[in-house]
């Protein structure tokens, strides 16, 4: 859904570095504030997340301290942020993807081709159907494994749709904000089915593997099943893999999550590293850009050290990965229709921001509480992350601050024409300059100053031939980023439409358990999909640079060449 939010994004703000800035611009510094508090709060959590997610693997699989692994893995993440920035993330999130995919891959493969333990889609499916007697889930038909029937699971559900709303939508959108206006939609498209593919394999192989192999010998915690505890810090994927695989599955699952955790925690090191929506409007106004640029690498090395001190903070609090997940969709969700309204709706007004978020907020806190208070009996840190006070108060939240939002505009709408968010500009050293792909070769010092202090006239009136140039330009582009918004509202309805009701209700309210033909074809499906968004991340990624590795490749071998030269001389 956040490839429509990206497309307005690129279409009424191509020059903002973060949704703050466009913020700022159109609603002032109070909304400002408020969106930077959510915006930090946002990353605050996923980094707490990563973390404590990654360091309780570590911890299980080598023994290494939770503490030292909350430390060192930011710091050293940190490094290559400071050094690279943005691109160094985007390369390193390429080959760090190949490696995961790989990874998958293997286990997938191994899981339902060769391990002794397992090695068929037959023998899974046998070996659920034991556990299902063994160990029935409460809410499950018939207590099955194999079913979408299921209460627990169409919770959780709920939860990780929450959830993952408030974690797009609050983050600060470094990487819509960084591609090229055209390919933006179509990034996020195949970026969500790509991602859609690795947890349902994680779940499809190592997931279920972790409960049919509880009663195998070599499963890490035999004879008994994992702890709510150990499952909820993300512990069922490191035990089957080593029950699958031994010390090389543990092996693959650490890499698996240094991968991830360093890919993840350097997107968030780059959002915090935008720093001048706060340094620049509130200490340095007249900072030049080198300096923006000192203080922002000042403030990642500072986020890293502070990262590892908030997952040891939280880790000494007894909260885990499970836990600040359900939370993030608790404290998150009454941002995110007034974040996507700010770039999409000319009718918003900033009361009708402040109103929906703040009011929001509170009455998804009461809901927190009084449905943890009514549903579990007592309010403690337990309780708050079950998942029905979770889903009831991430609900609150969102529902009520989209109505509050839009209820409280339509009073007093405006009529905002997003000129002022089209003129901010990208800062590049000590001068504002226009990205060149928007202004042409031609475009004058005028050009670019009118169009940052939004000076030029989308009318139709113009001061010269550049300026000419300019707006047929802007038009131009303006155009074709609205086919890319309904093309991005066509294609995220009919896939999510697919993916939330189409597939998994019919299965839900029918109460169908999984035959041994169909459960075939759901792991085929699962395999298909995962080979697919593999070919996606890898192979897509060098095609659509094949110009540039080409021209990074020819000058590499001429200066080679010229060194040779030089040499032998």
């Amino acid at each position: 859904m956040f490839g429509m939010v990206a497309a307005k994004v690129k279409m009424n703000a191509n020059g903002a570095h973060t949704f703050l800035e466009i913020v700022q611009v159109r609603f002032g510094t109070g909304a400002h504030l408020l969106f930077m508090f959510y915006g930090y709060l946002c990353i605050m959590v996923v980094s707490g997340s990563l973390l404590l997610g990654g360091a309780a693997t570590v911890n299980a699989l080598t023994g290494m301290p939770i503490i030292a692994a909350c430390f060192l893995l930011p710091v050293g993440i940190a490094v290559y942020v400071v050094v690279g920035g943005l691109r160094a993330t985007f390369i390193c999130d390429w080959a760090h993807t190949i490696i995961l995919f790989v990874i998958i891959y293997v286990f997938a493969f191994r899981t339902y081709g060769t391990a002794a333990e397992i090695g068929s889609v037959s023998r899974m499916y046998d070996l659920l159907v034991l556990a299902a007697a063994d160990t029935p889930v409460v809410g499950n038909e018939a207590g099955s494994y194999l079913t979408m029937k299921s209460n627990q699971g169409m919770v959780f559900g709920a939860a990780t749709i929450l959830s993952g709303f408030a974690g797009v939508f609050c983050d600060q959108g470094t990487s819509a904000i960084a591609s090229h206006p055209e390919s933006t939609t179509k990034a996020y498209m195949l970026g969500g089915l790509s991602w859609f593919a690795v947890p349902w394999a994680f779940a499809s192989c190592l997931g279920l593997a972790a409960r049919a192999l509880v009663s195998n010998p070599n499963f890490p915690t035999y004879p008994n099943p994992l702890s709510a505890s150990q499952t909820s810090a993300g512990l069922a994927a490191p035990a089957a893999a080593a029950a699958l695989m031994g010390k090389n599955g543990a092996v693959a699952i650490l890499l698996v999550v240094f991968m991830a955790v360093t890919s993840a925690a350097s997107a968030e090191l780059i959002g915090v590293s935008s720093l001048f929506s706060l340094y620049r409007t509130y200490f340095r106004p007249r900072a030049s850009g080198e300096e923006i640029v000192r203080v922002s690498h000042y403030f990642i090395c500072f986020w890293a050290v502070w990262m590892g001190c908030w997952a040891t903070i939280l880790n000494k609090a007894s909260i885990d990965l499970g836990w600040l997940f359900y939370f993030q969709g608790v404290i998150l969700s009454p941002a995110v229709i007034p974040i996507a309204l700010t770039v999409s709706w000319r009718k918003l007004t900033r009361a009708g921001v402040f109103c929906g978020a703040i009011i929001g907020a509170t009455l998804g806190m009461l809901a927190w509480m009084i449905s943890c208070w009514k549903i579990y009996g007592v309010i403690n840190i337990t309780n708050l992350a079950e998942p029905y006070s979770a889903v009831c108060s991430g609900l609150t939240g969102l529902l009520f601050s989209g109505v509050i939002t839009v209820g409280v505009s339509l009073l007093n709408p405006d009529d905002y024409d997003f000129q002022g968010t089209r003129a901010i500009t990208m800062y590049e050293a000590d001068v504002i300059e226009v990205d060149q792909s928007r202004l042409g070769d031609g475009t004058t010092t005028k050009a670019a100053t009118d169009i940052e202090k939004g000076n030029v006239d989308v009318d139709g009136g113009s001061d010269g031939k550049h300026d000419t140039t300019l707006l047929e330009e802007e038009r131009r582009q303006h155009q074709s980023l609205k086919a890319v918004f309904r093309r991005a509202l066509w294609y995220s309805s009919v896939l999510t439409a697919i993916v939330v009701v189409i597939v998994p209700f019919p299965m839900f309210f029918s109460h169908y358990v999984f035959s041994r033909a169909f459960y075939t074809f759901w792991v085929s499906c699962t395999i298909i999909w995962v080979l697919m968004s593999g070919a996606f991340c890898i192979i897509l990624p060098l095609r659509e640079s094949r110009h540039e590795i080409a021209i990074i490749g020819k000058g590499a071998l001429s200066l080679m060449w010229k060194q040779n030269n030089a040499s032998q001389i």
